[in-house]
């Protein structure tokens, strides 16, 4: 009989490959943008050139050279540039071997055994971090989290990494799993949060001794690190020459990232509160829904005195255990963010990067069956459907 984590590692495999099929006949299918054709790339590899990855590819080869490629934070870029050049020592140096690099990473990136650990940690159940770790396996947007060379997948391996290392207090290391993710995405900053719980808020609430406010802000400056230098290397750059300087350098903080996102991509607080968005606002409500339904859920009975019942499942002491409070609030900021101010449907991408999301689909199916059966059609069915739409270039990514 084949052991839990054998059994996920087997169905890993298999979501991997039923996506990637669907991946290669999908791009059979006549291309809404025609622009991945003037790159070459083998055959296999042609479908990952999509969207945001014209960008990476692009600073992969040439650095930034635009304003607005600082929009994209440097994790990937630099990973695939490293790991493609040795390919291309090894192979012959073109475009196809920064893809063929960013692919063998994002596949060396699977984070199904690390969320059972992480889950078996919290929920104190084998069968429940089983249970979680399979509905993981559909996720809201395989092409990027399982085979396009984008952030997602790195930021969500390395978030996961250093969660687990929180959860066995290893704090040094969990700031470097999180440094590593910052340098992914900017919302890596907040996992900072996780240094400050751990540290002060848990044990303050246990009265048990806090450790130094010194070292959790000294480990807290090691996870935003990556944030900062990235912003003092663009003020570098755009600010600190003789001639003039663009209007960002002279706000407060002068950040580049803020403005390349406002000025190009809209984003801002209430800015995607448009009726043409509605259409990605009804795509991510499902998962937003569910994320805060268990947060409400956890939240009120975990911490509300009126609400904690002496008869309560052992479902429910899972689900209610305290040590997730700080994966609730984390989806609560996140969320509200994605909501008032960025666009919205990124949560299909971004769920992945947090465990708490399974942990809810897993609360849904066993707490309510129906909705339960209804979150994992929905999954199966956007997760095929968003592979289709990668595929032929069509929104949303």
């Amino acid at each position: 009989m084949l052991s839990h984590r054998g059994l996920i590692l087997r169905y890993a495999l298999l979501s991997r490959l039923v996506f990637f099929v669907i991946l290669q006949f999908a791009a059979l299918l006549p291309l809404f943008d025609a622009s991945p054709i003037l790159v070459a790339l083998p055959r296999p590899l042609r479908p990952l050139l999509r969207w945001d990855a014209f960008h990476f590819l692009h600073v992969a080869n040439h650095g930034y050279v635009y304003e607005h490629e600082w929009a994209f934070f440097p994790g990937s870029i630099y990973l695939i540039r490293y790991l493609g050049s040795i390919l291309g020592h090894l192979t012959g140096f073109d475009a196809s071997n920064f893809f063929s690099a960013g692919l063998l990473a994002v596949l060396a990136c699977d984070t199904s055994q690390t969320l059972y650990a992480l889950s078996l940690h919290h929920l104190q159940s084998p069968a429940l971090a089983l249970s979680a770790s399979l509905l993981s396996l559909l996720p809201t947007s395989p092409a990027t989290l399982y085979f396009a060379p984008y952030n997602e997948p790195f930021f969500t391996y390395f978030t996961y990494r250093g969660m687990l290392c929180c959860a066995r207090q290893q704090w040094l290391k969990a700031s470097l799993f999180f440094a590593l993710a910052s340098s992914f995405r900017s919302n890596g900053v907040l996992l900072s949060g996780f240094i400050f719980w751990g540290l002060i808020a848990e044990p303050c609430m246990a009265k048990q001794v806090v450790s130094p406010f010194t070292k959790s802000l000294a480990l807290a400056a090691i996870v935003i690190a990556p944030f900062i230098a990235y912003h003092l290397a663009a003020y570098a750059i755009f600010c600190s020459g003789t001639g003039s300087s663009p209007e960002w350098c002279s706000q407060f903080p002068p950040s580049i990232y803020t403005h390349a996102q406002s000025t190009y991509w809209n984003v801002g607080f209430l800015r995607y509160w448009t009726l043409g968005q509605l259409p990605n606002f009804i795509l991510a409500i499902p998962t937003l829904l569910l994320i805060l339904s268990f947060a409400v859920y956890h939240l009120k009975g975990t911490w509300l005195a009126s609400s904690k019942r002496k008869g309560d499942s052992q479902l429910d002491l899972s689900f209610r255990n305290v040590t997730i409070t700080p994966h609730a609030i984390h989806a609560i900021i996140l969320s509200f963010i994605l909501i008032f101010a960025s666009h919205t449907q990124i949560v299909l991408r971004l769920a992945a990067s947090m465990p708490f999301v399974y942990w809810a689909a897993a609360w849904l199916v066993c707490e309510n069956p129906a909705l339960g059966r209804l979150w994992v059609s929905w999954s199966v069915l956007w997760g095929t459907t968003s592979t289709i739409c990668w595929a032929t270039f069509l929104p949303p990514a």
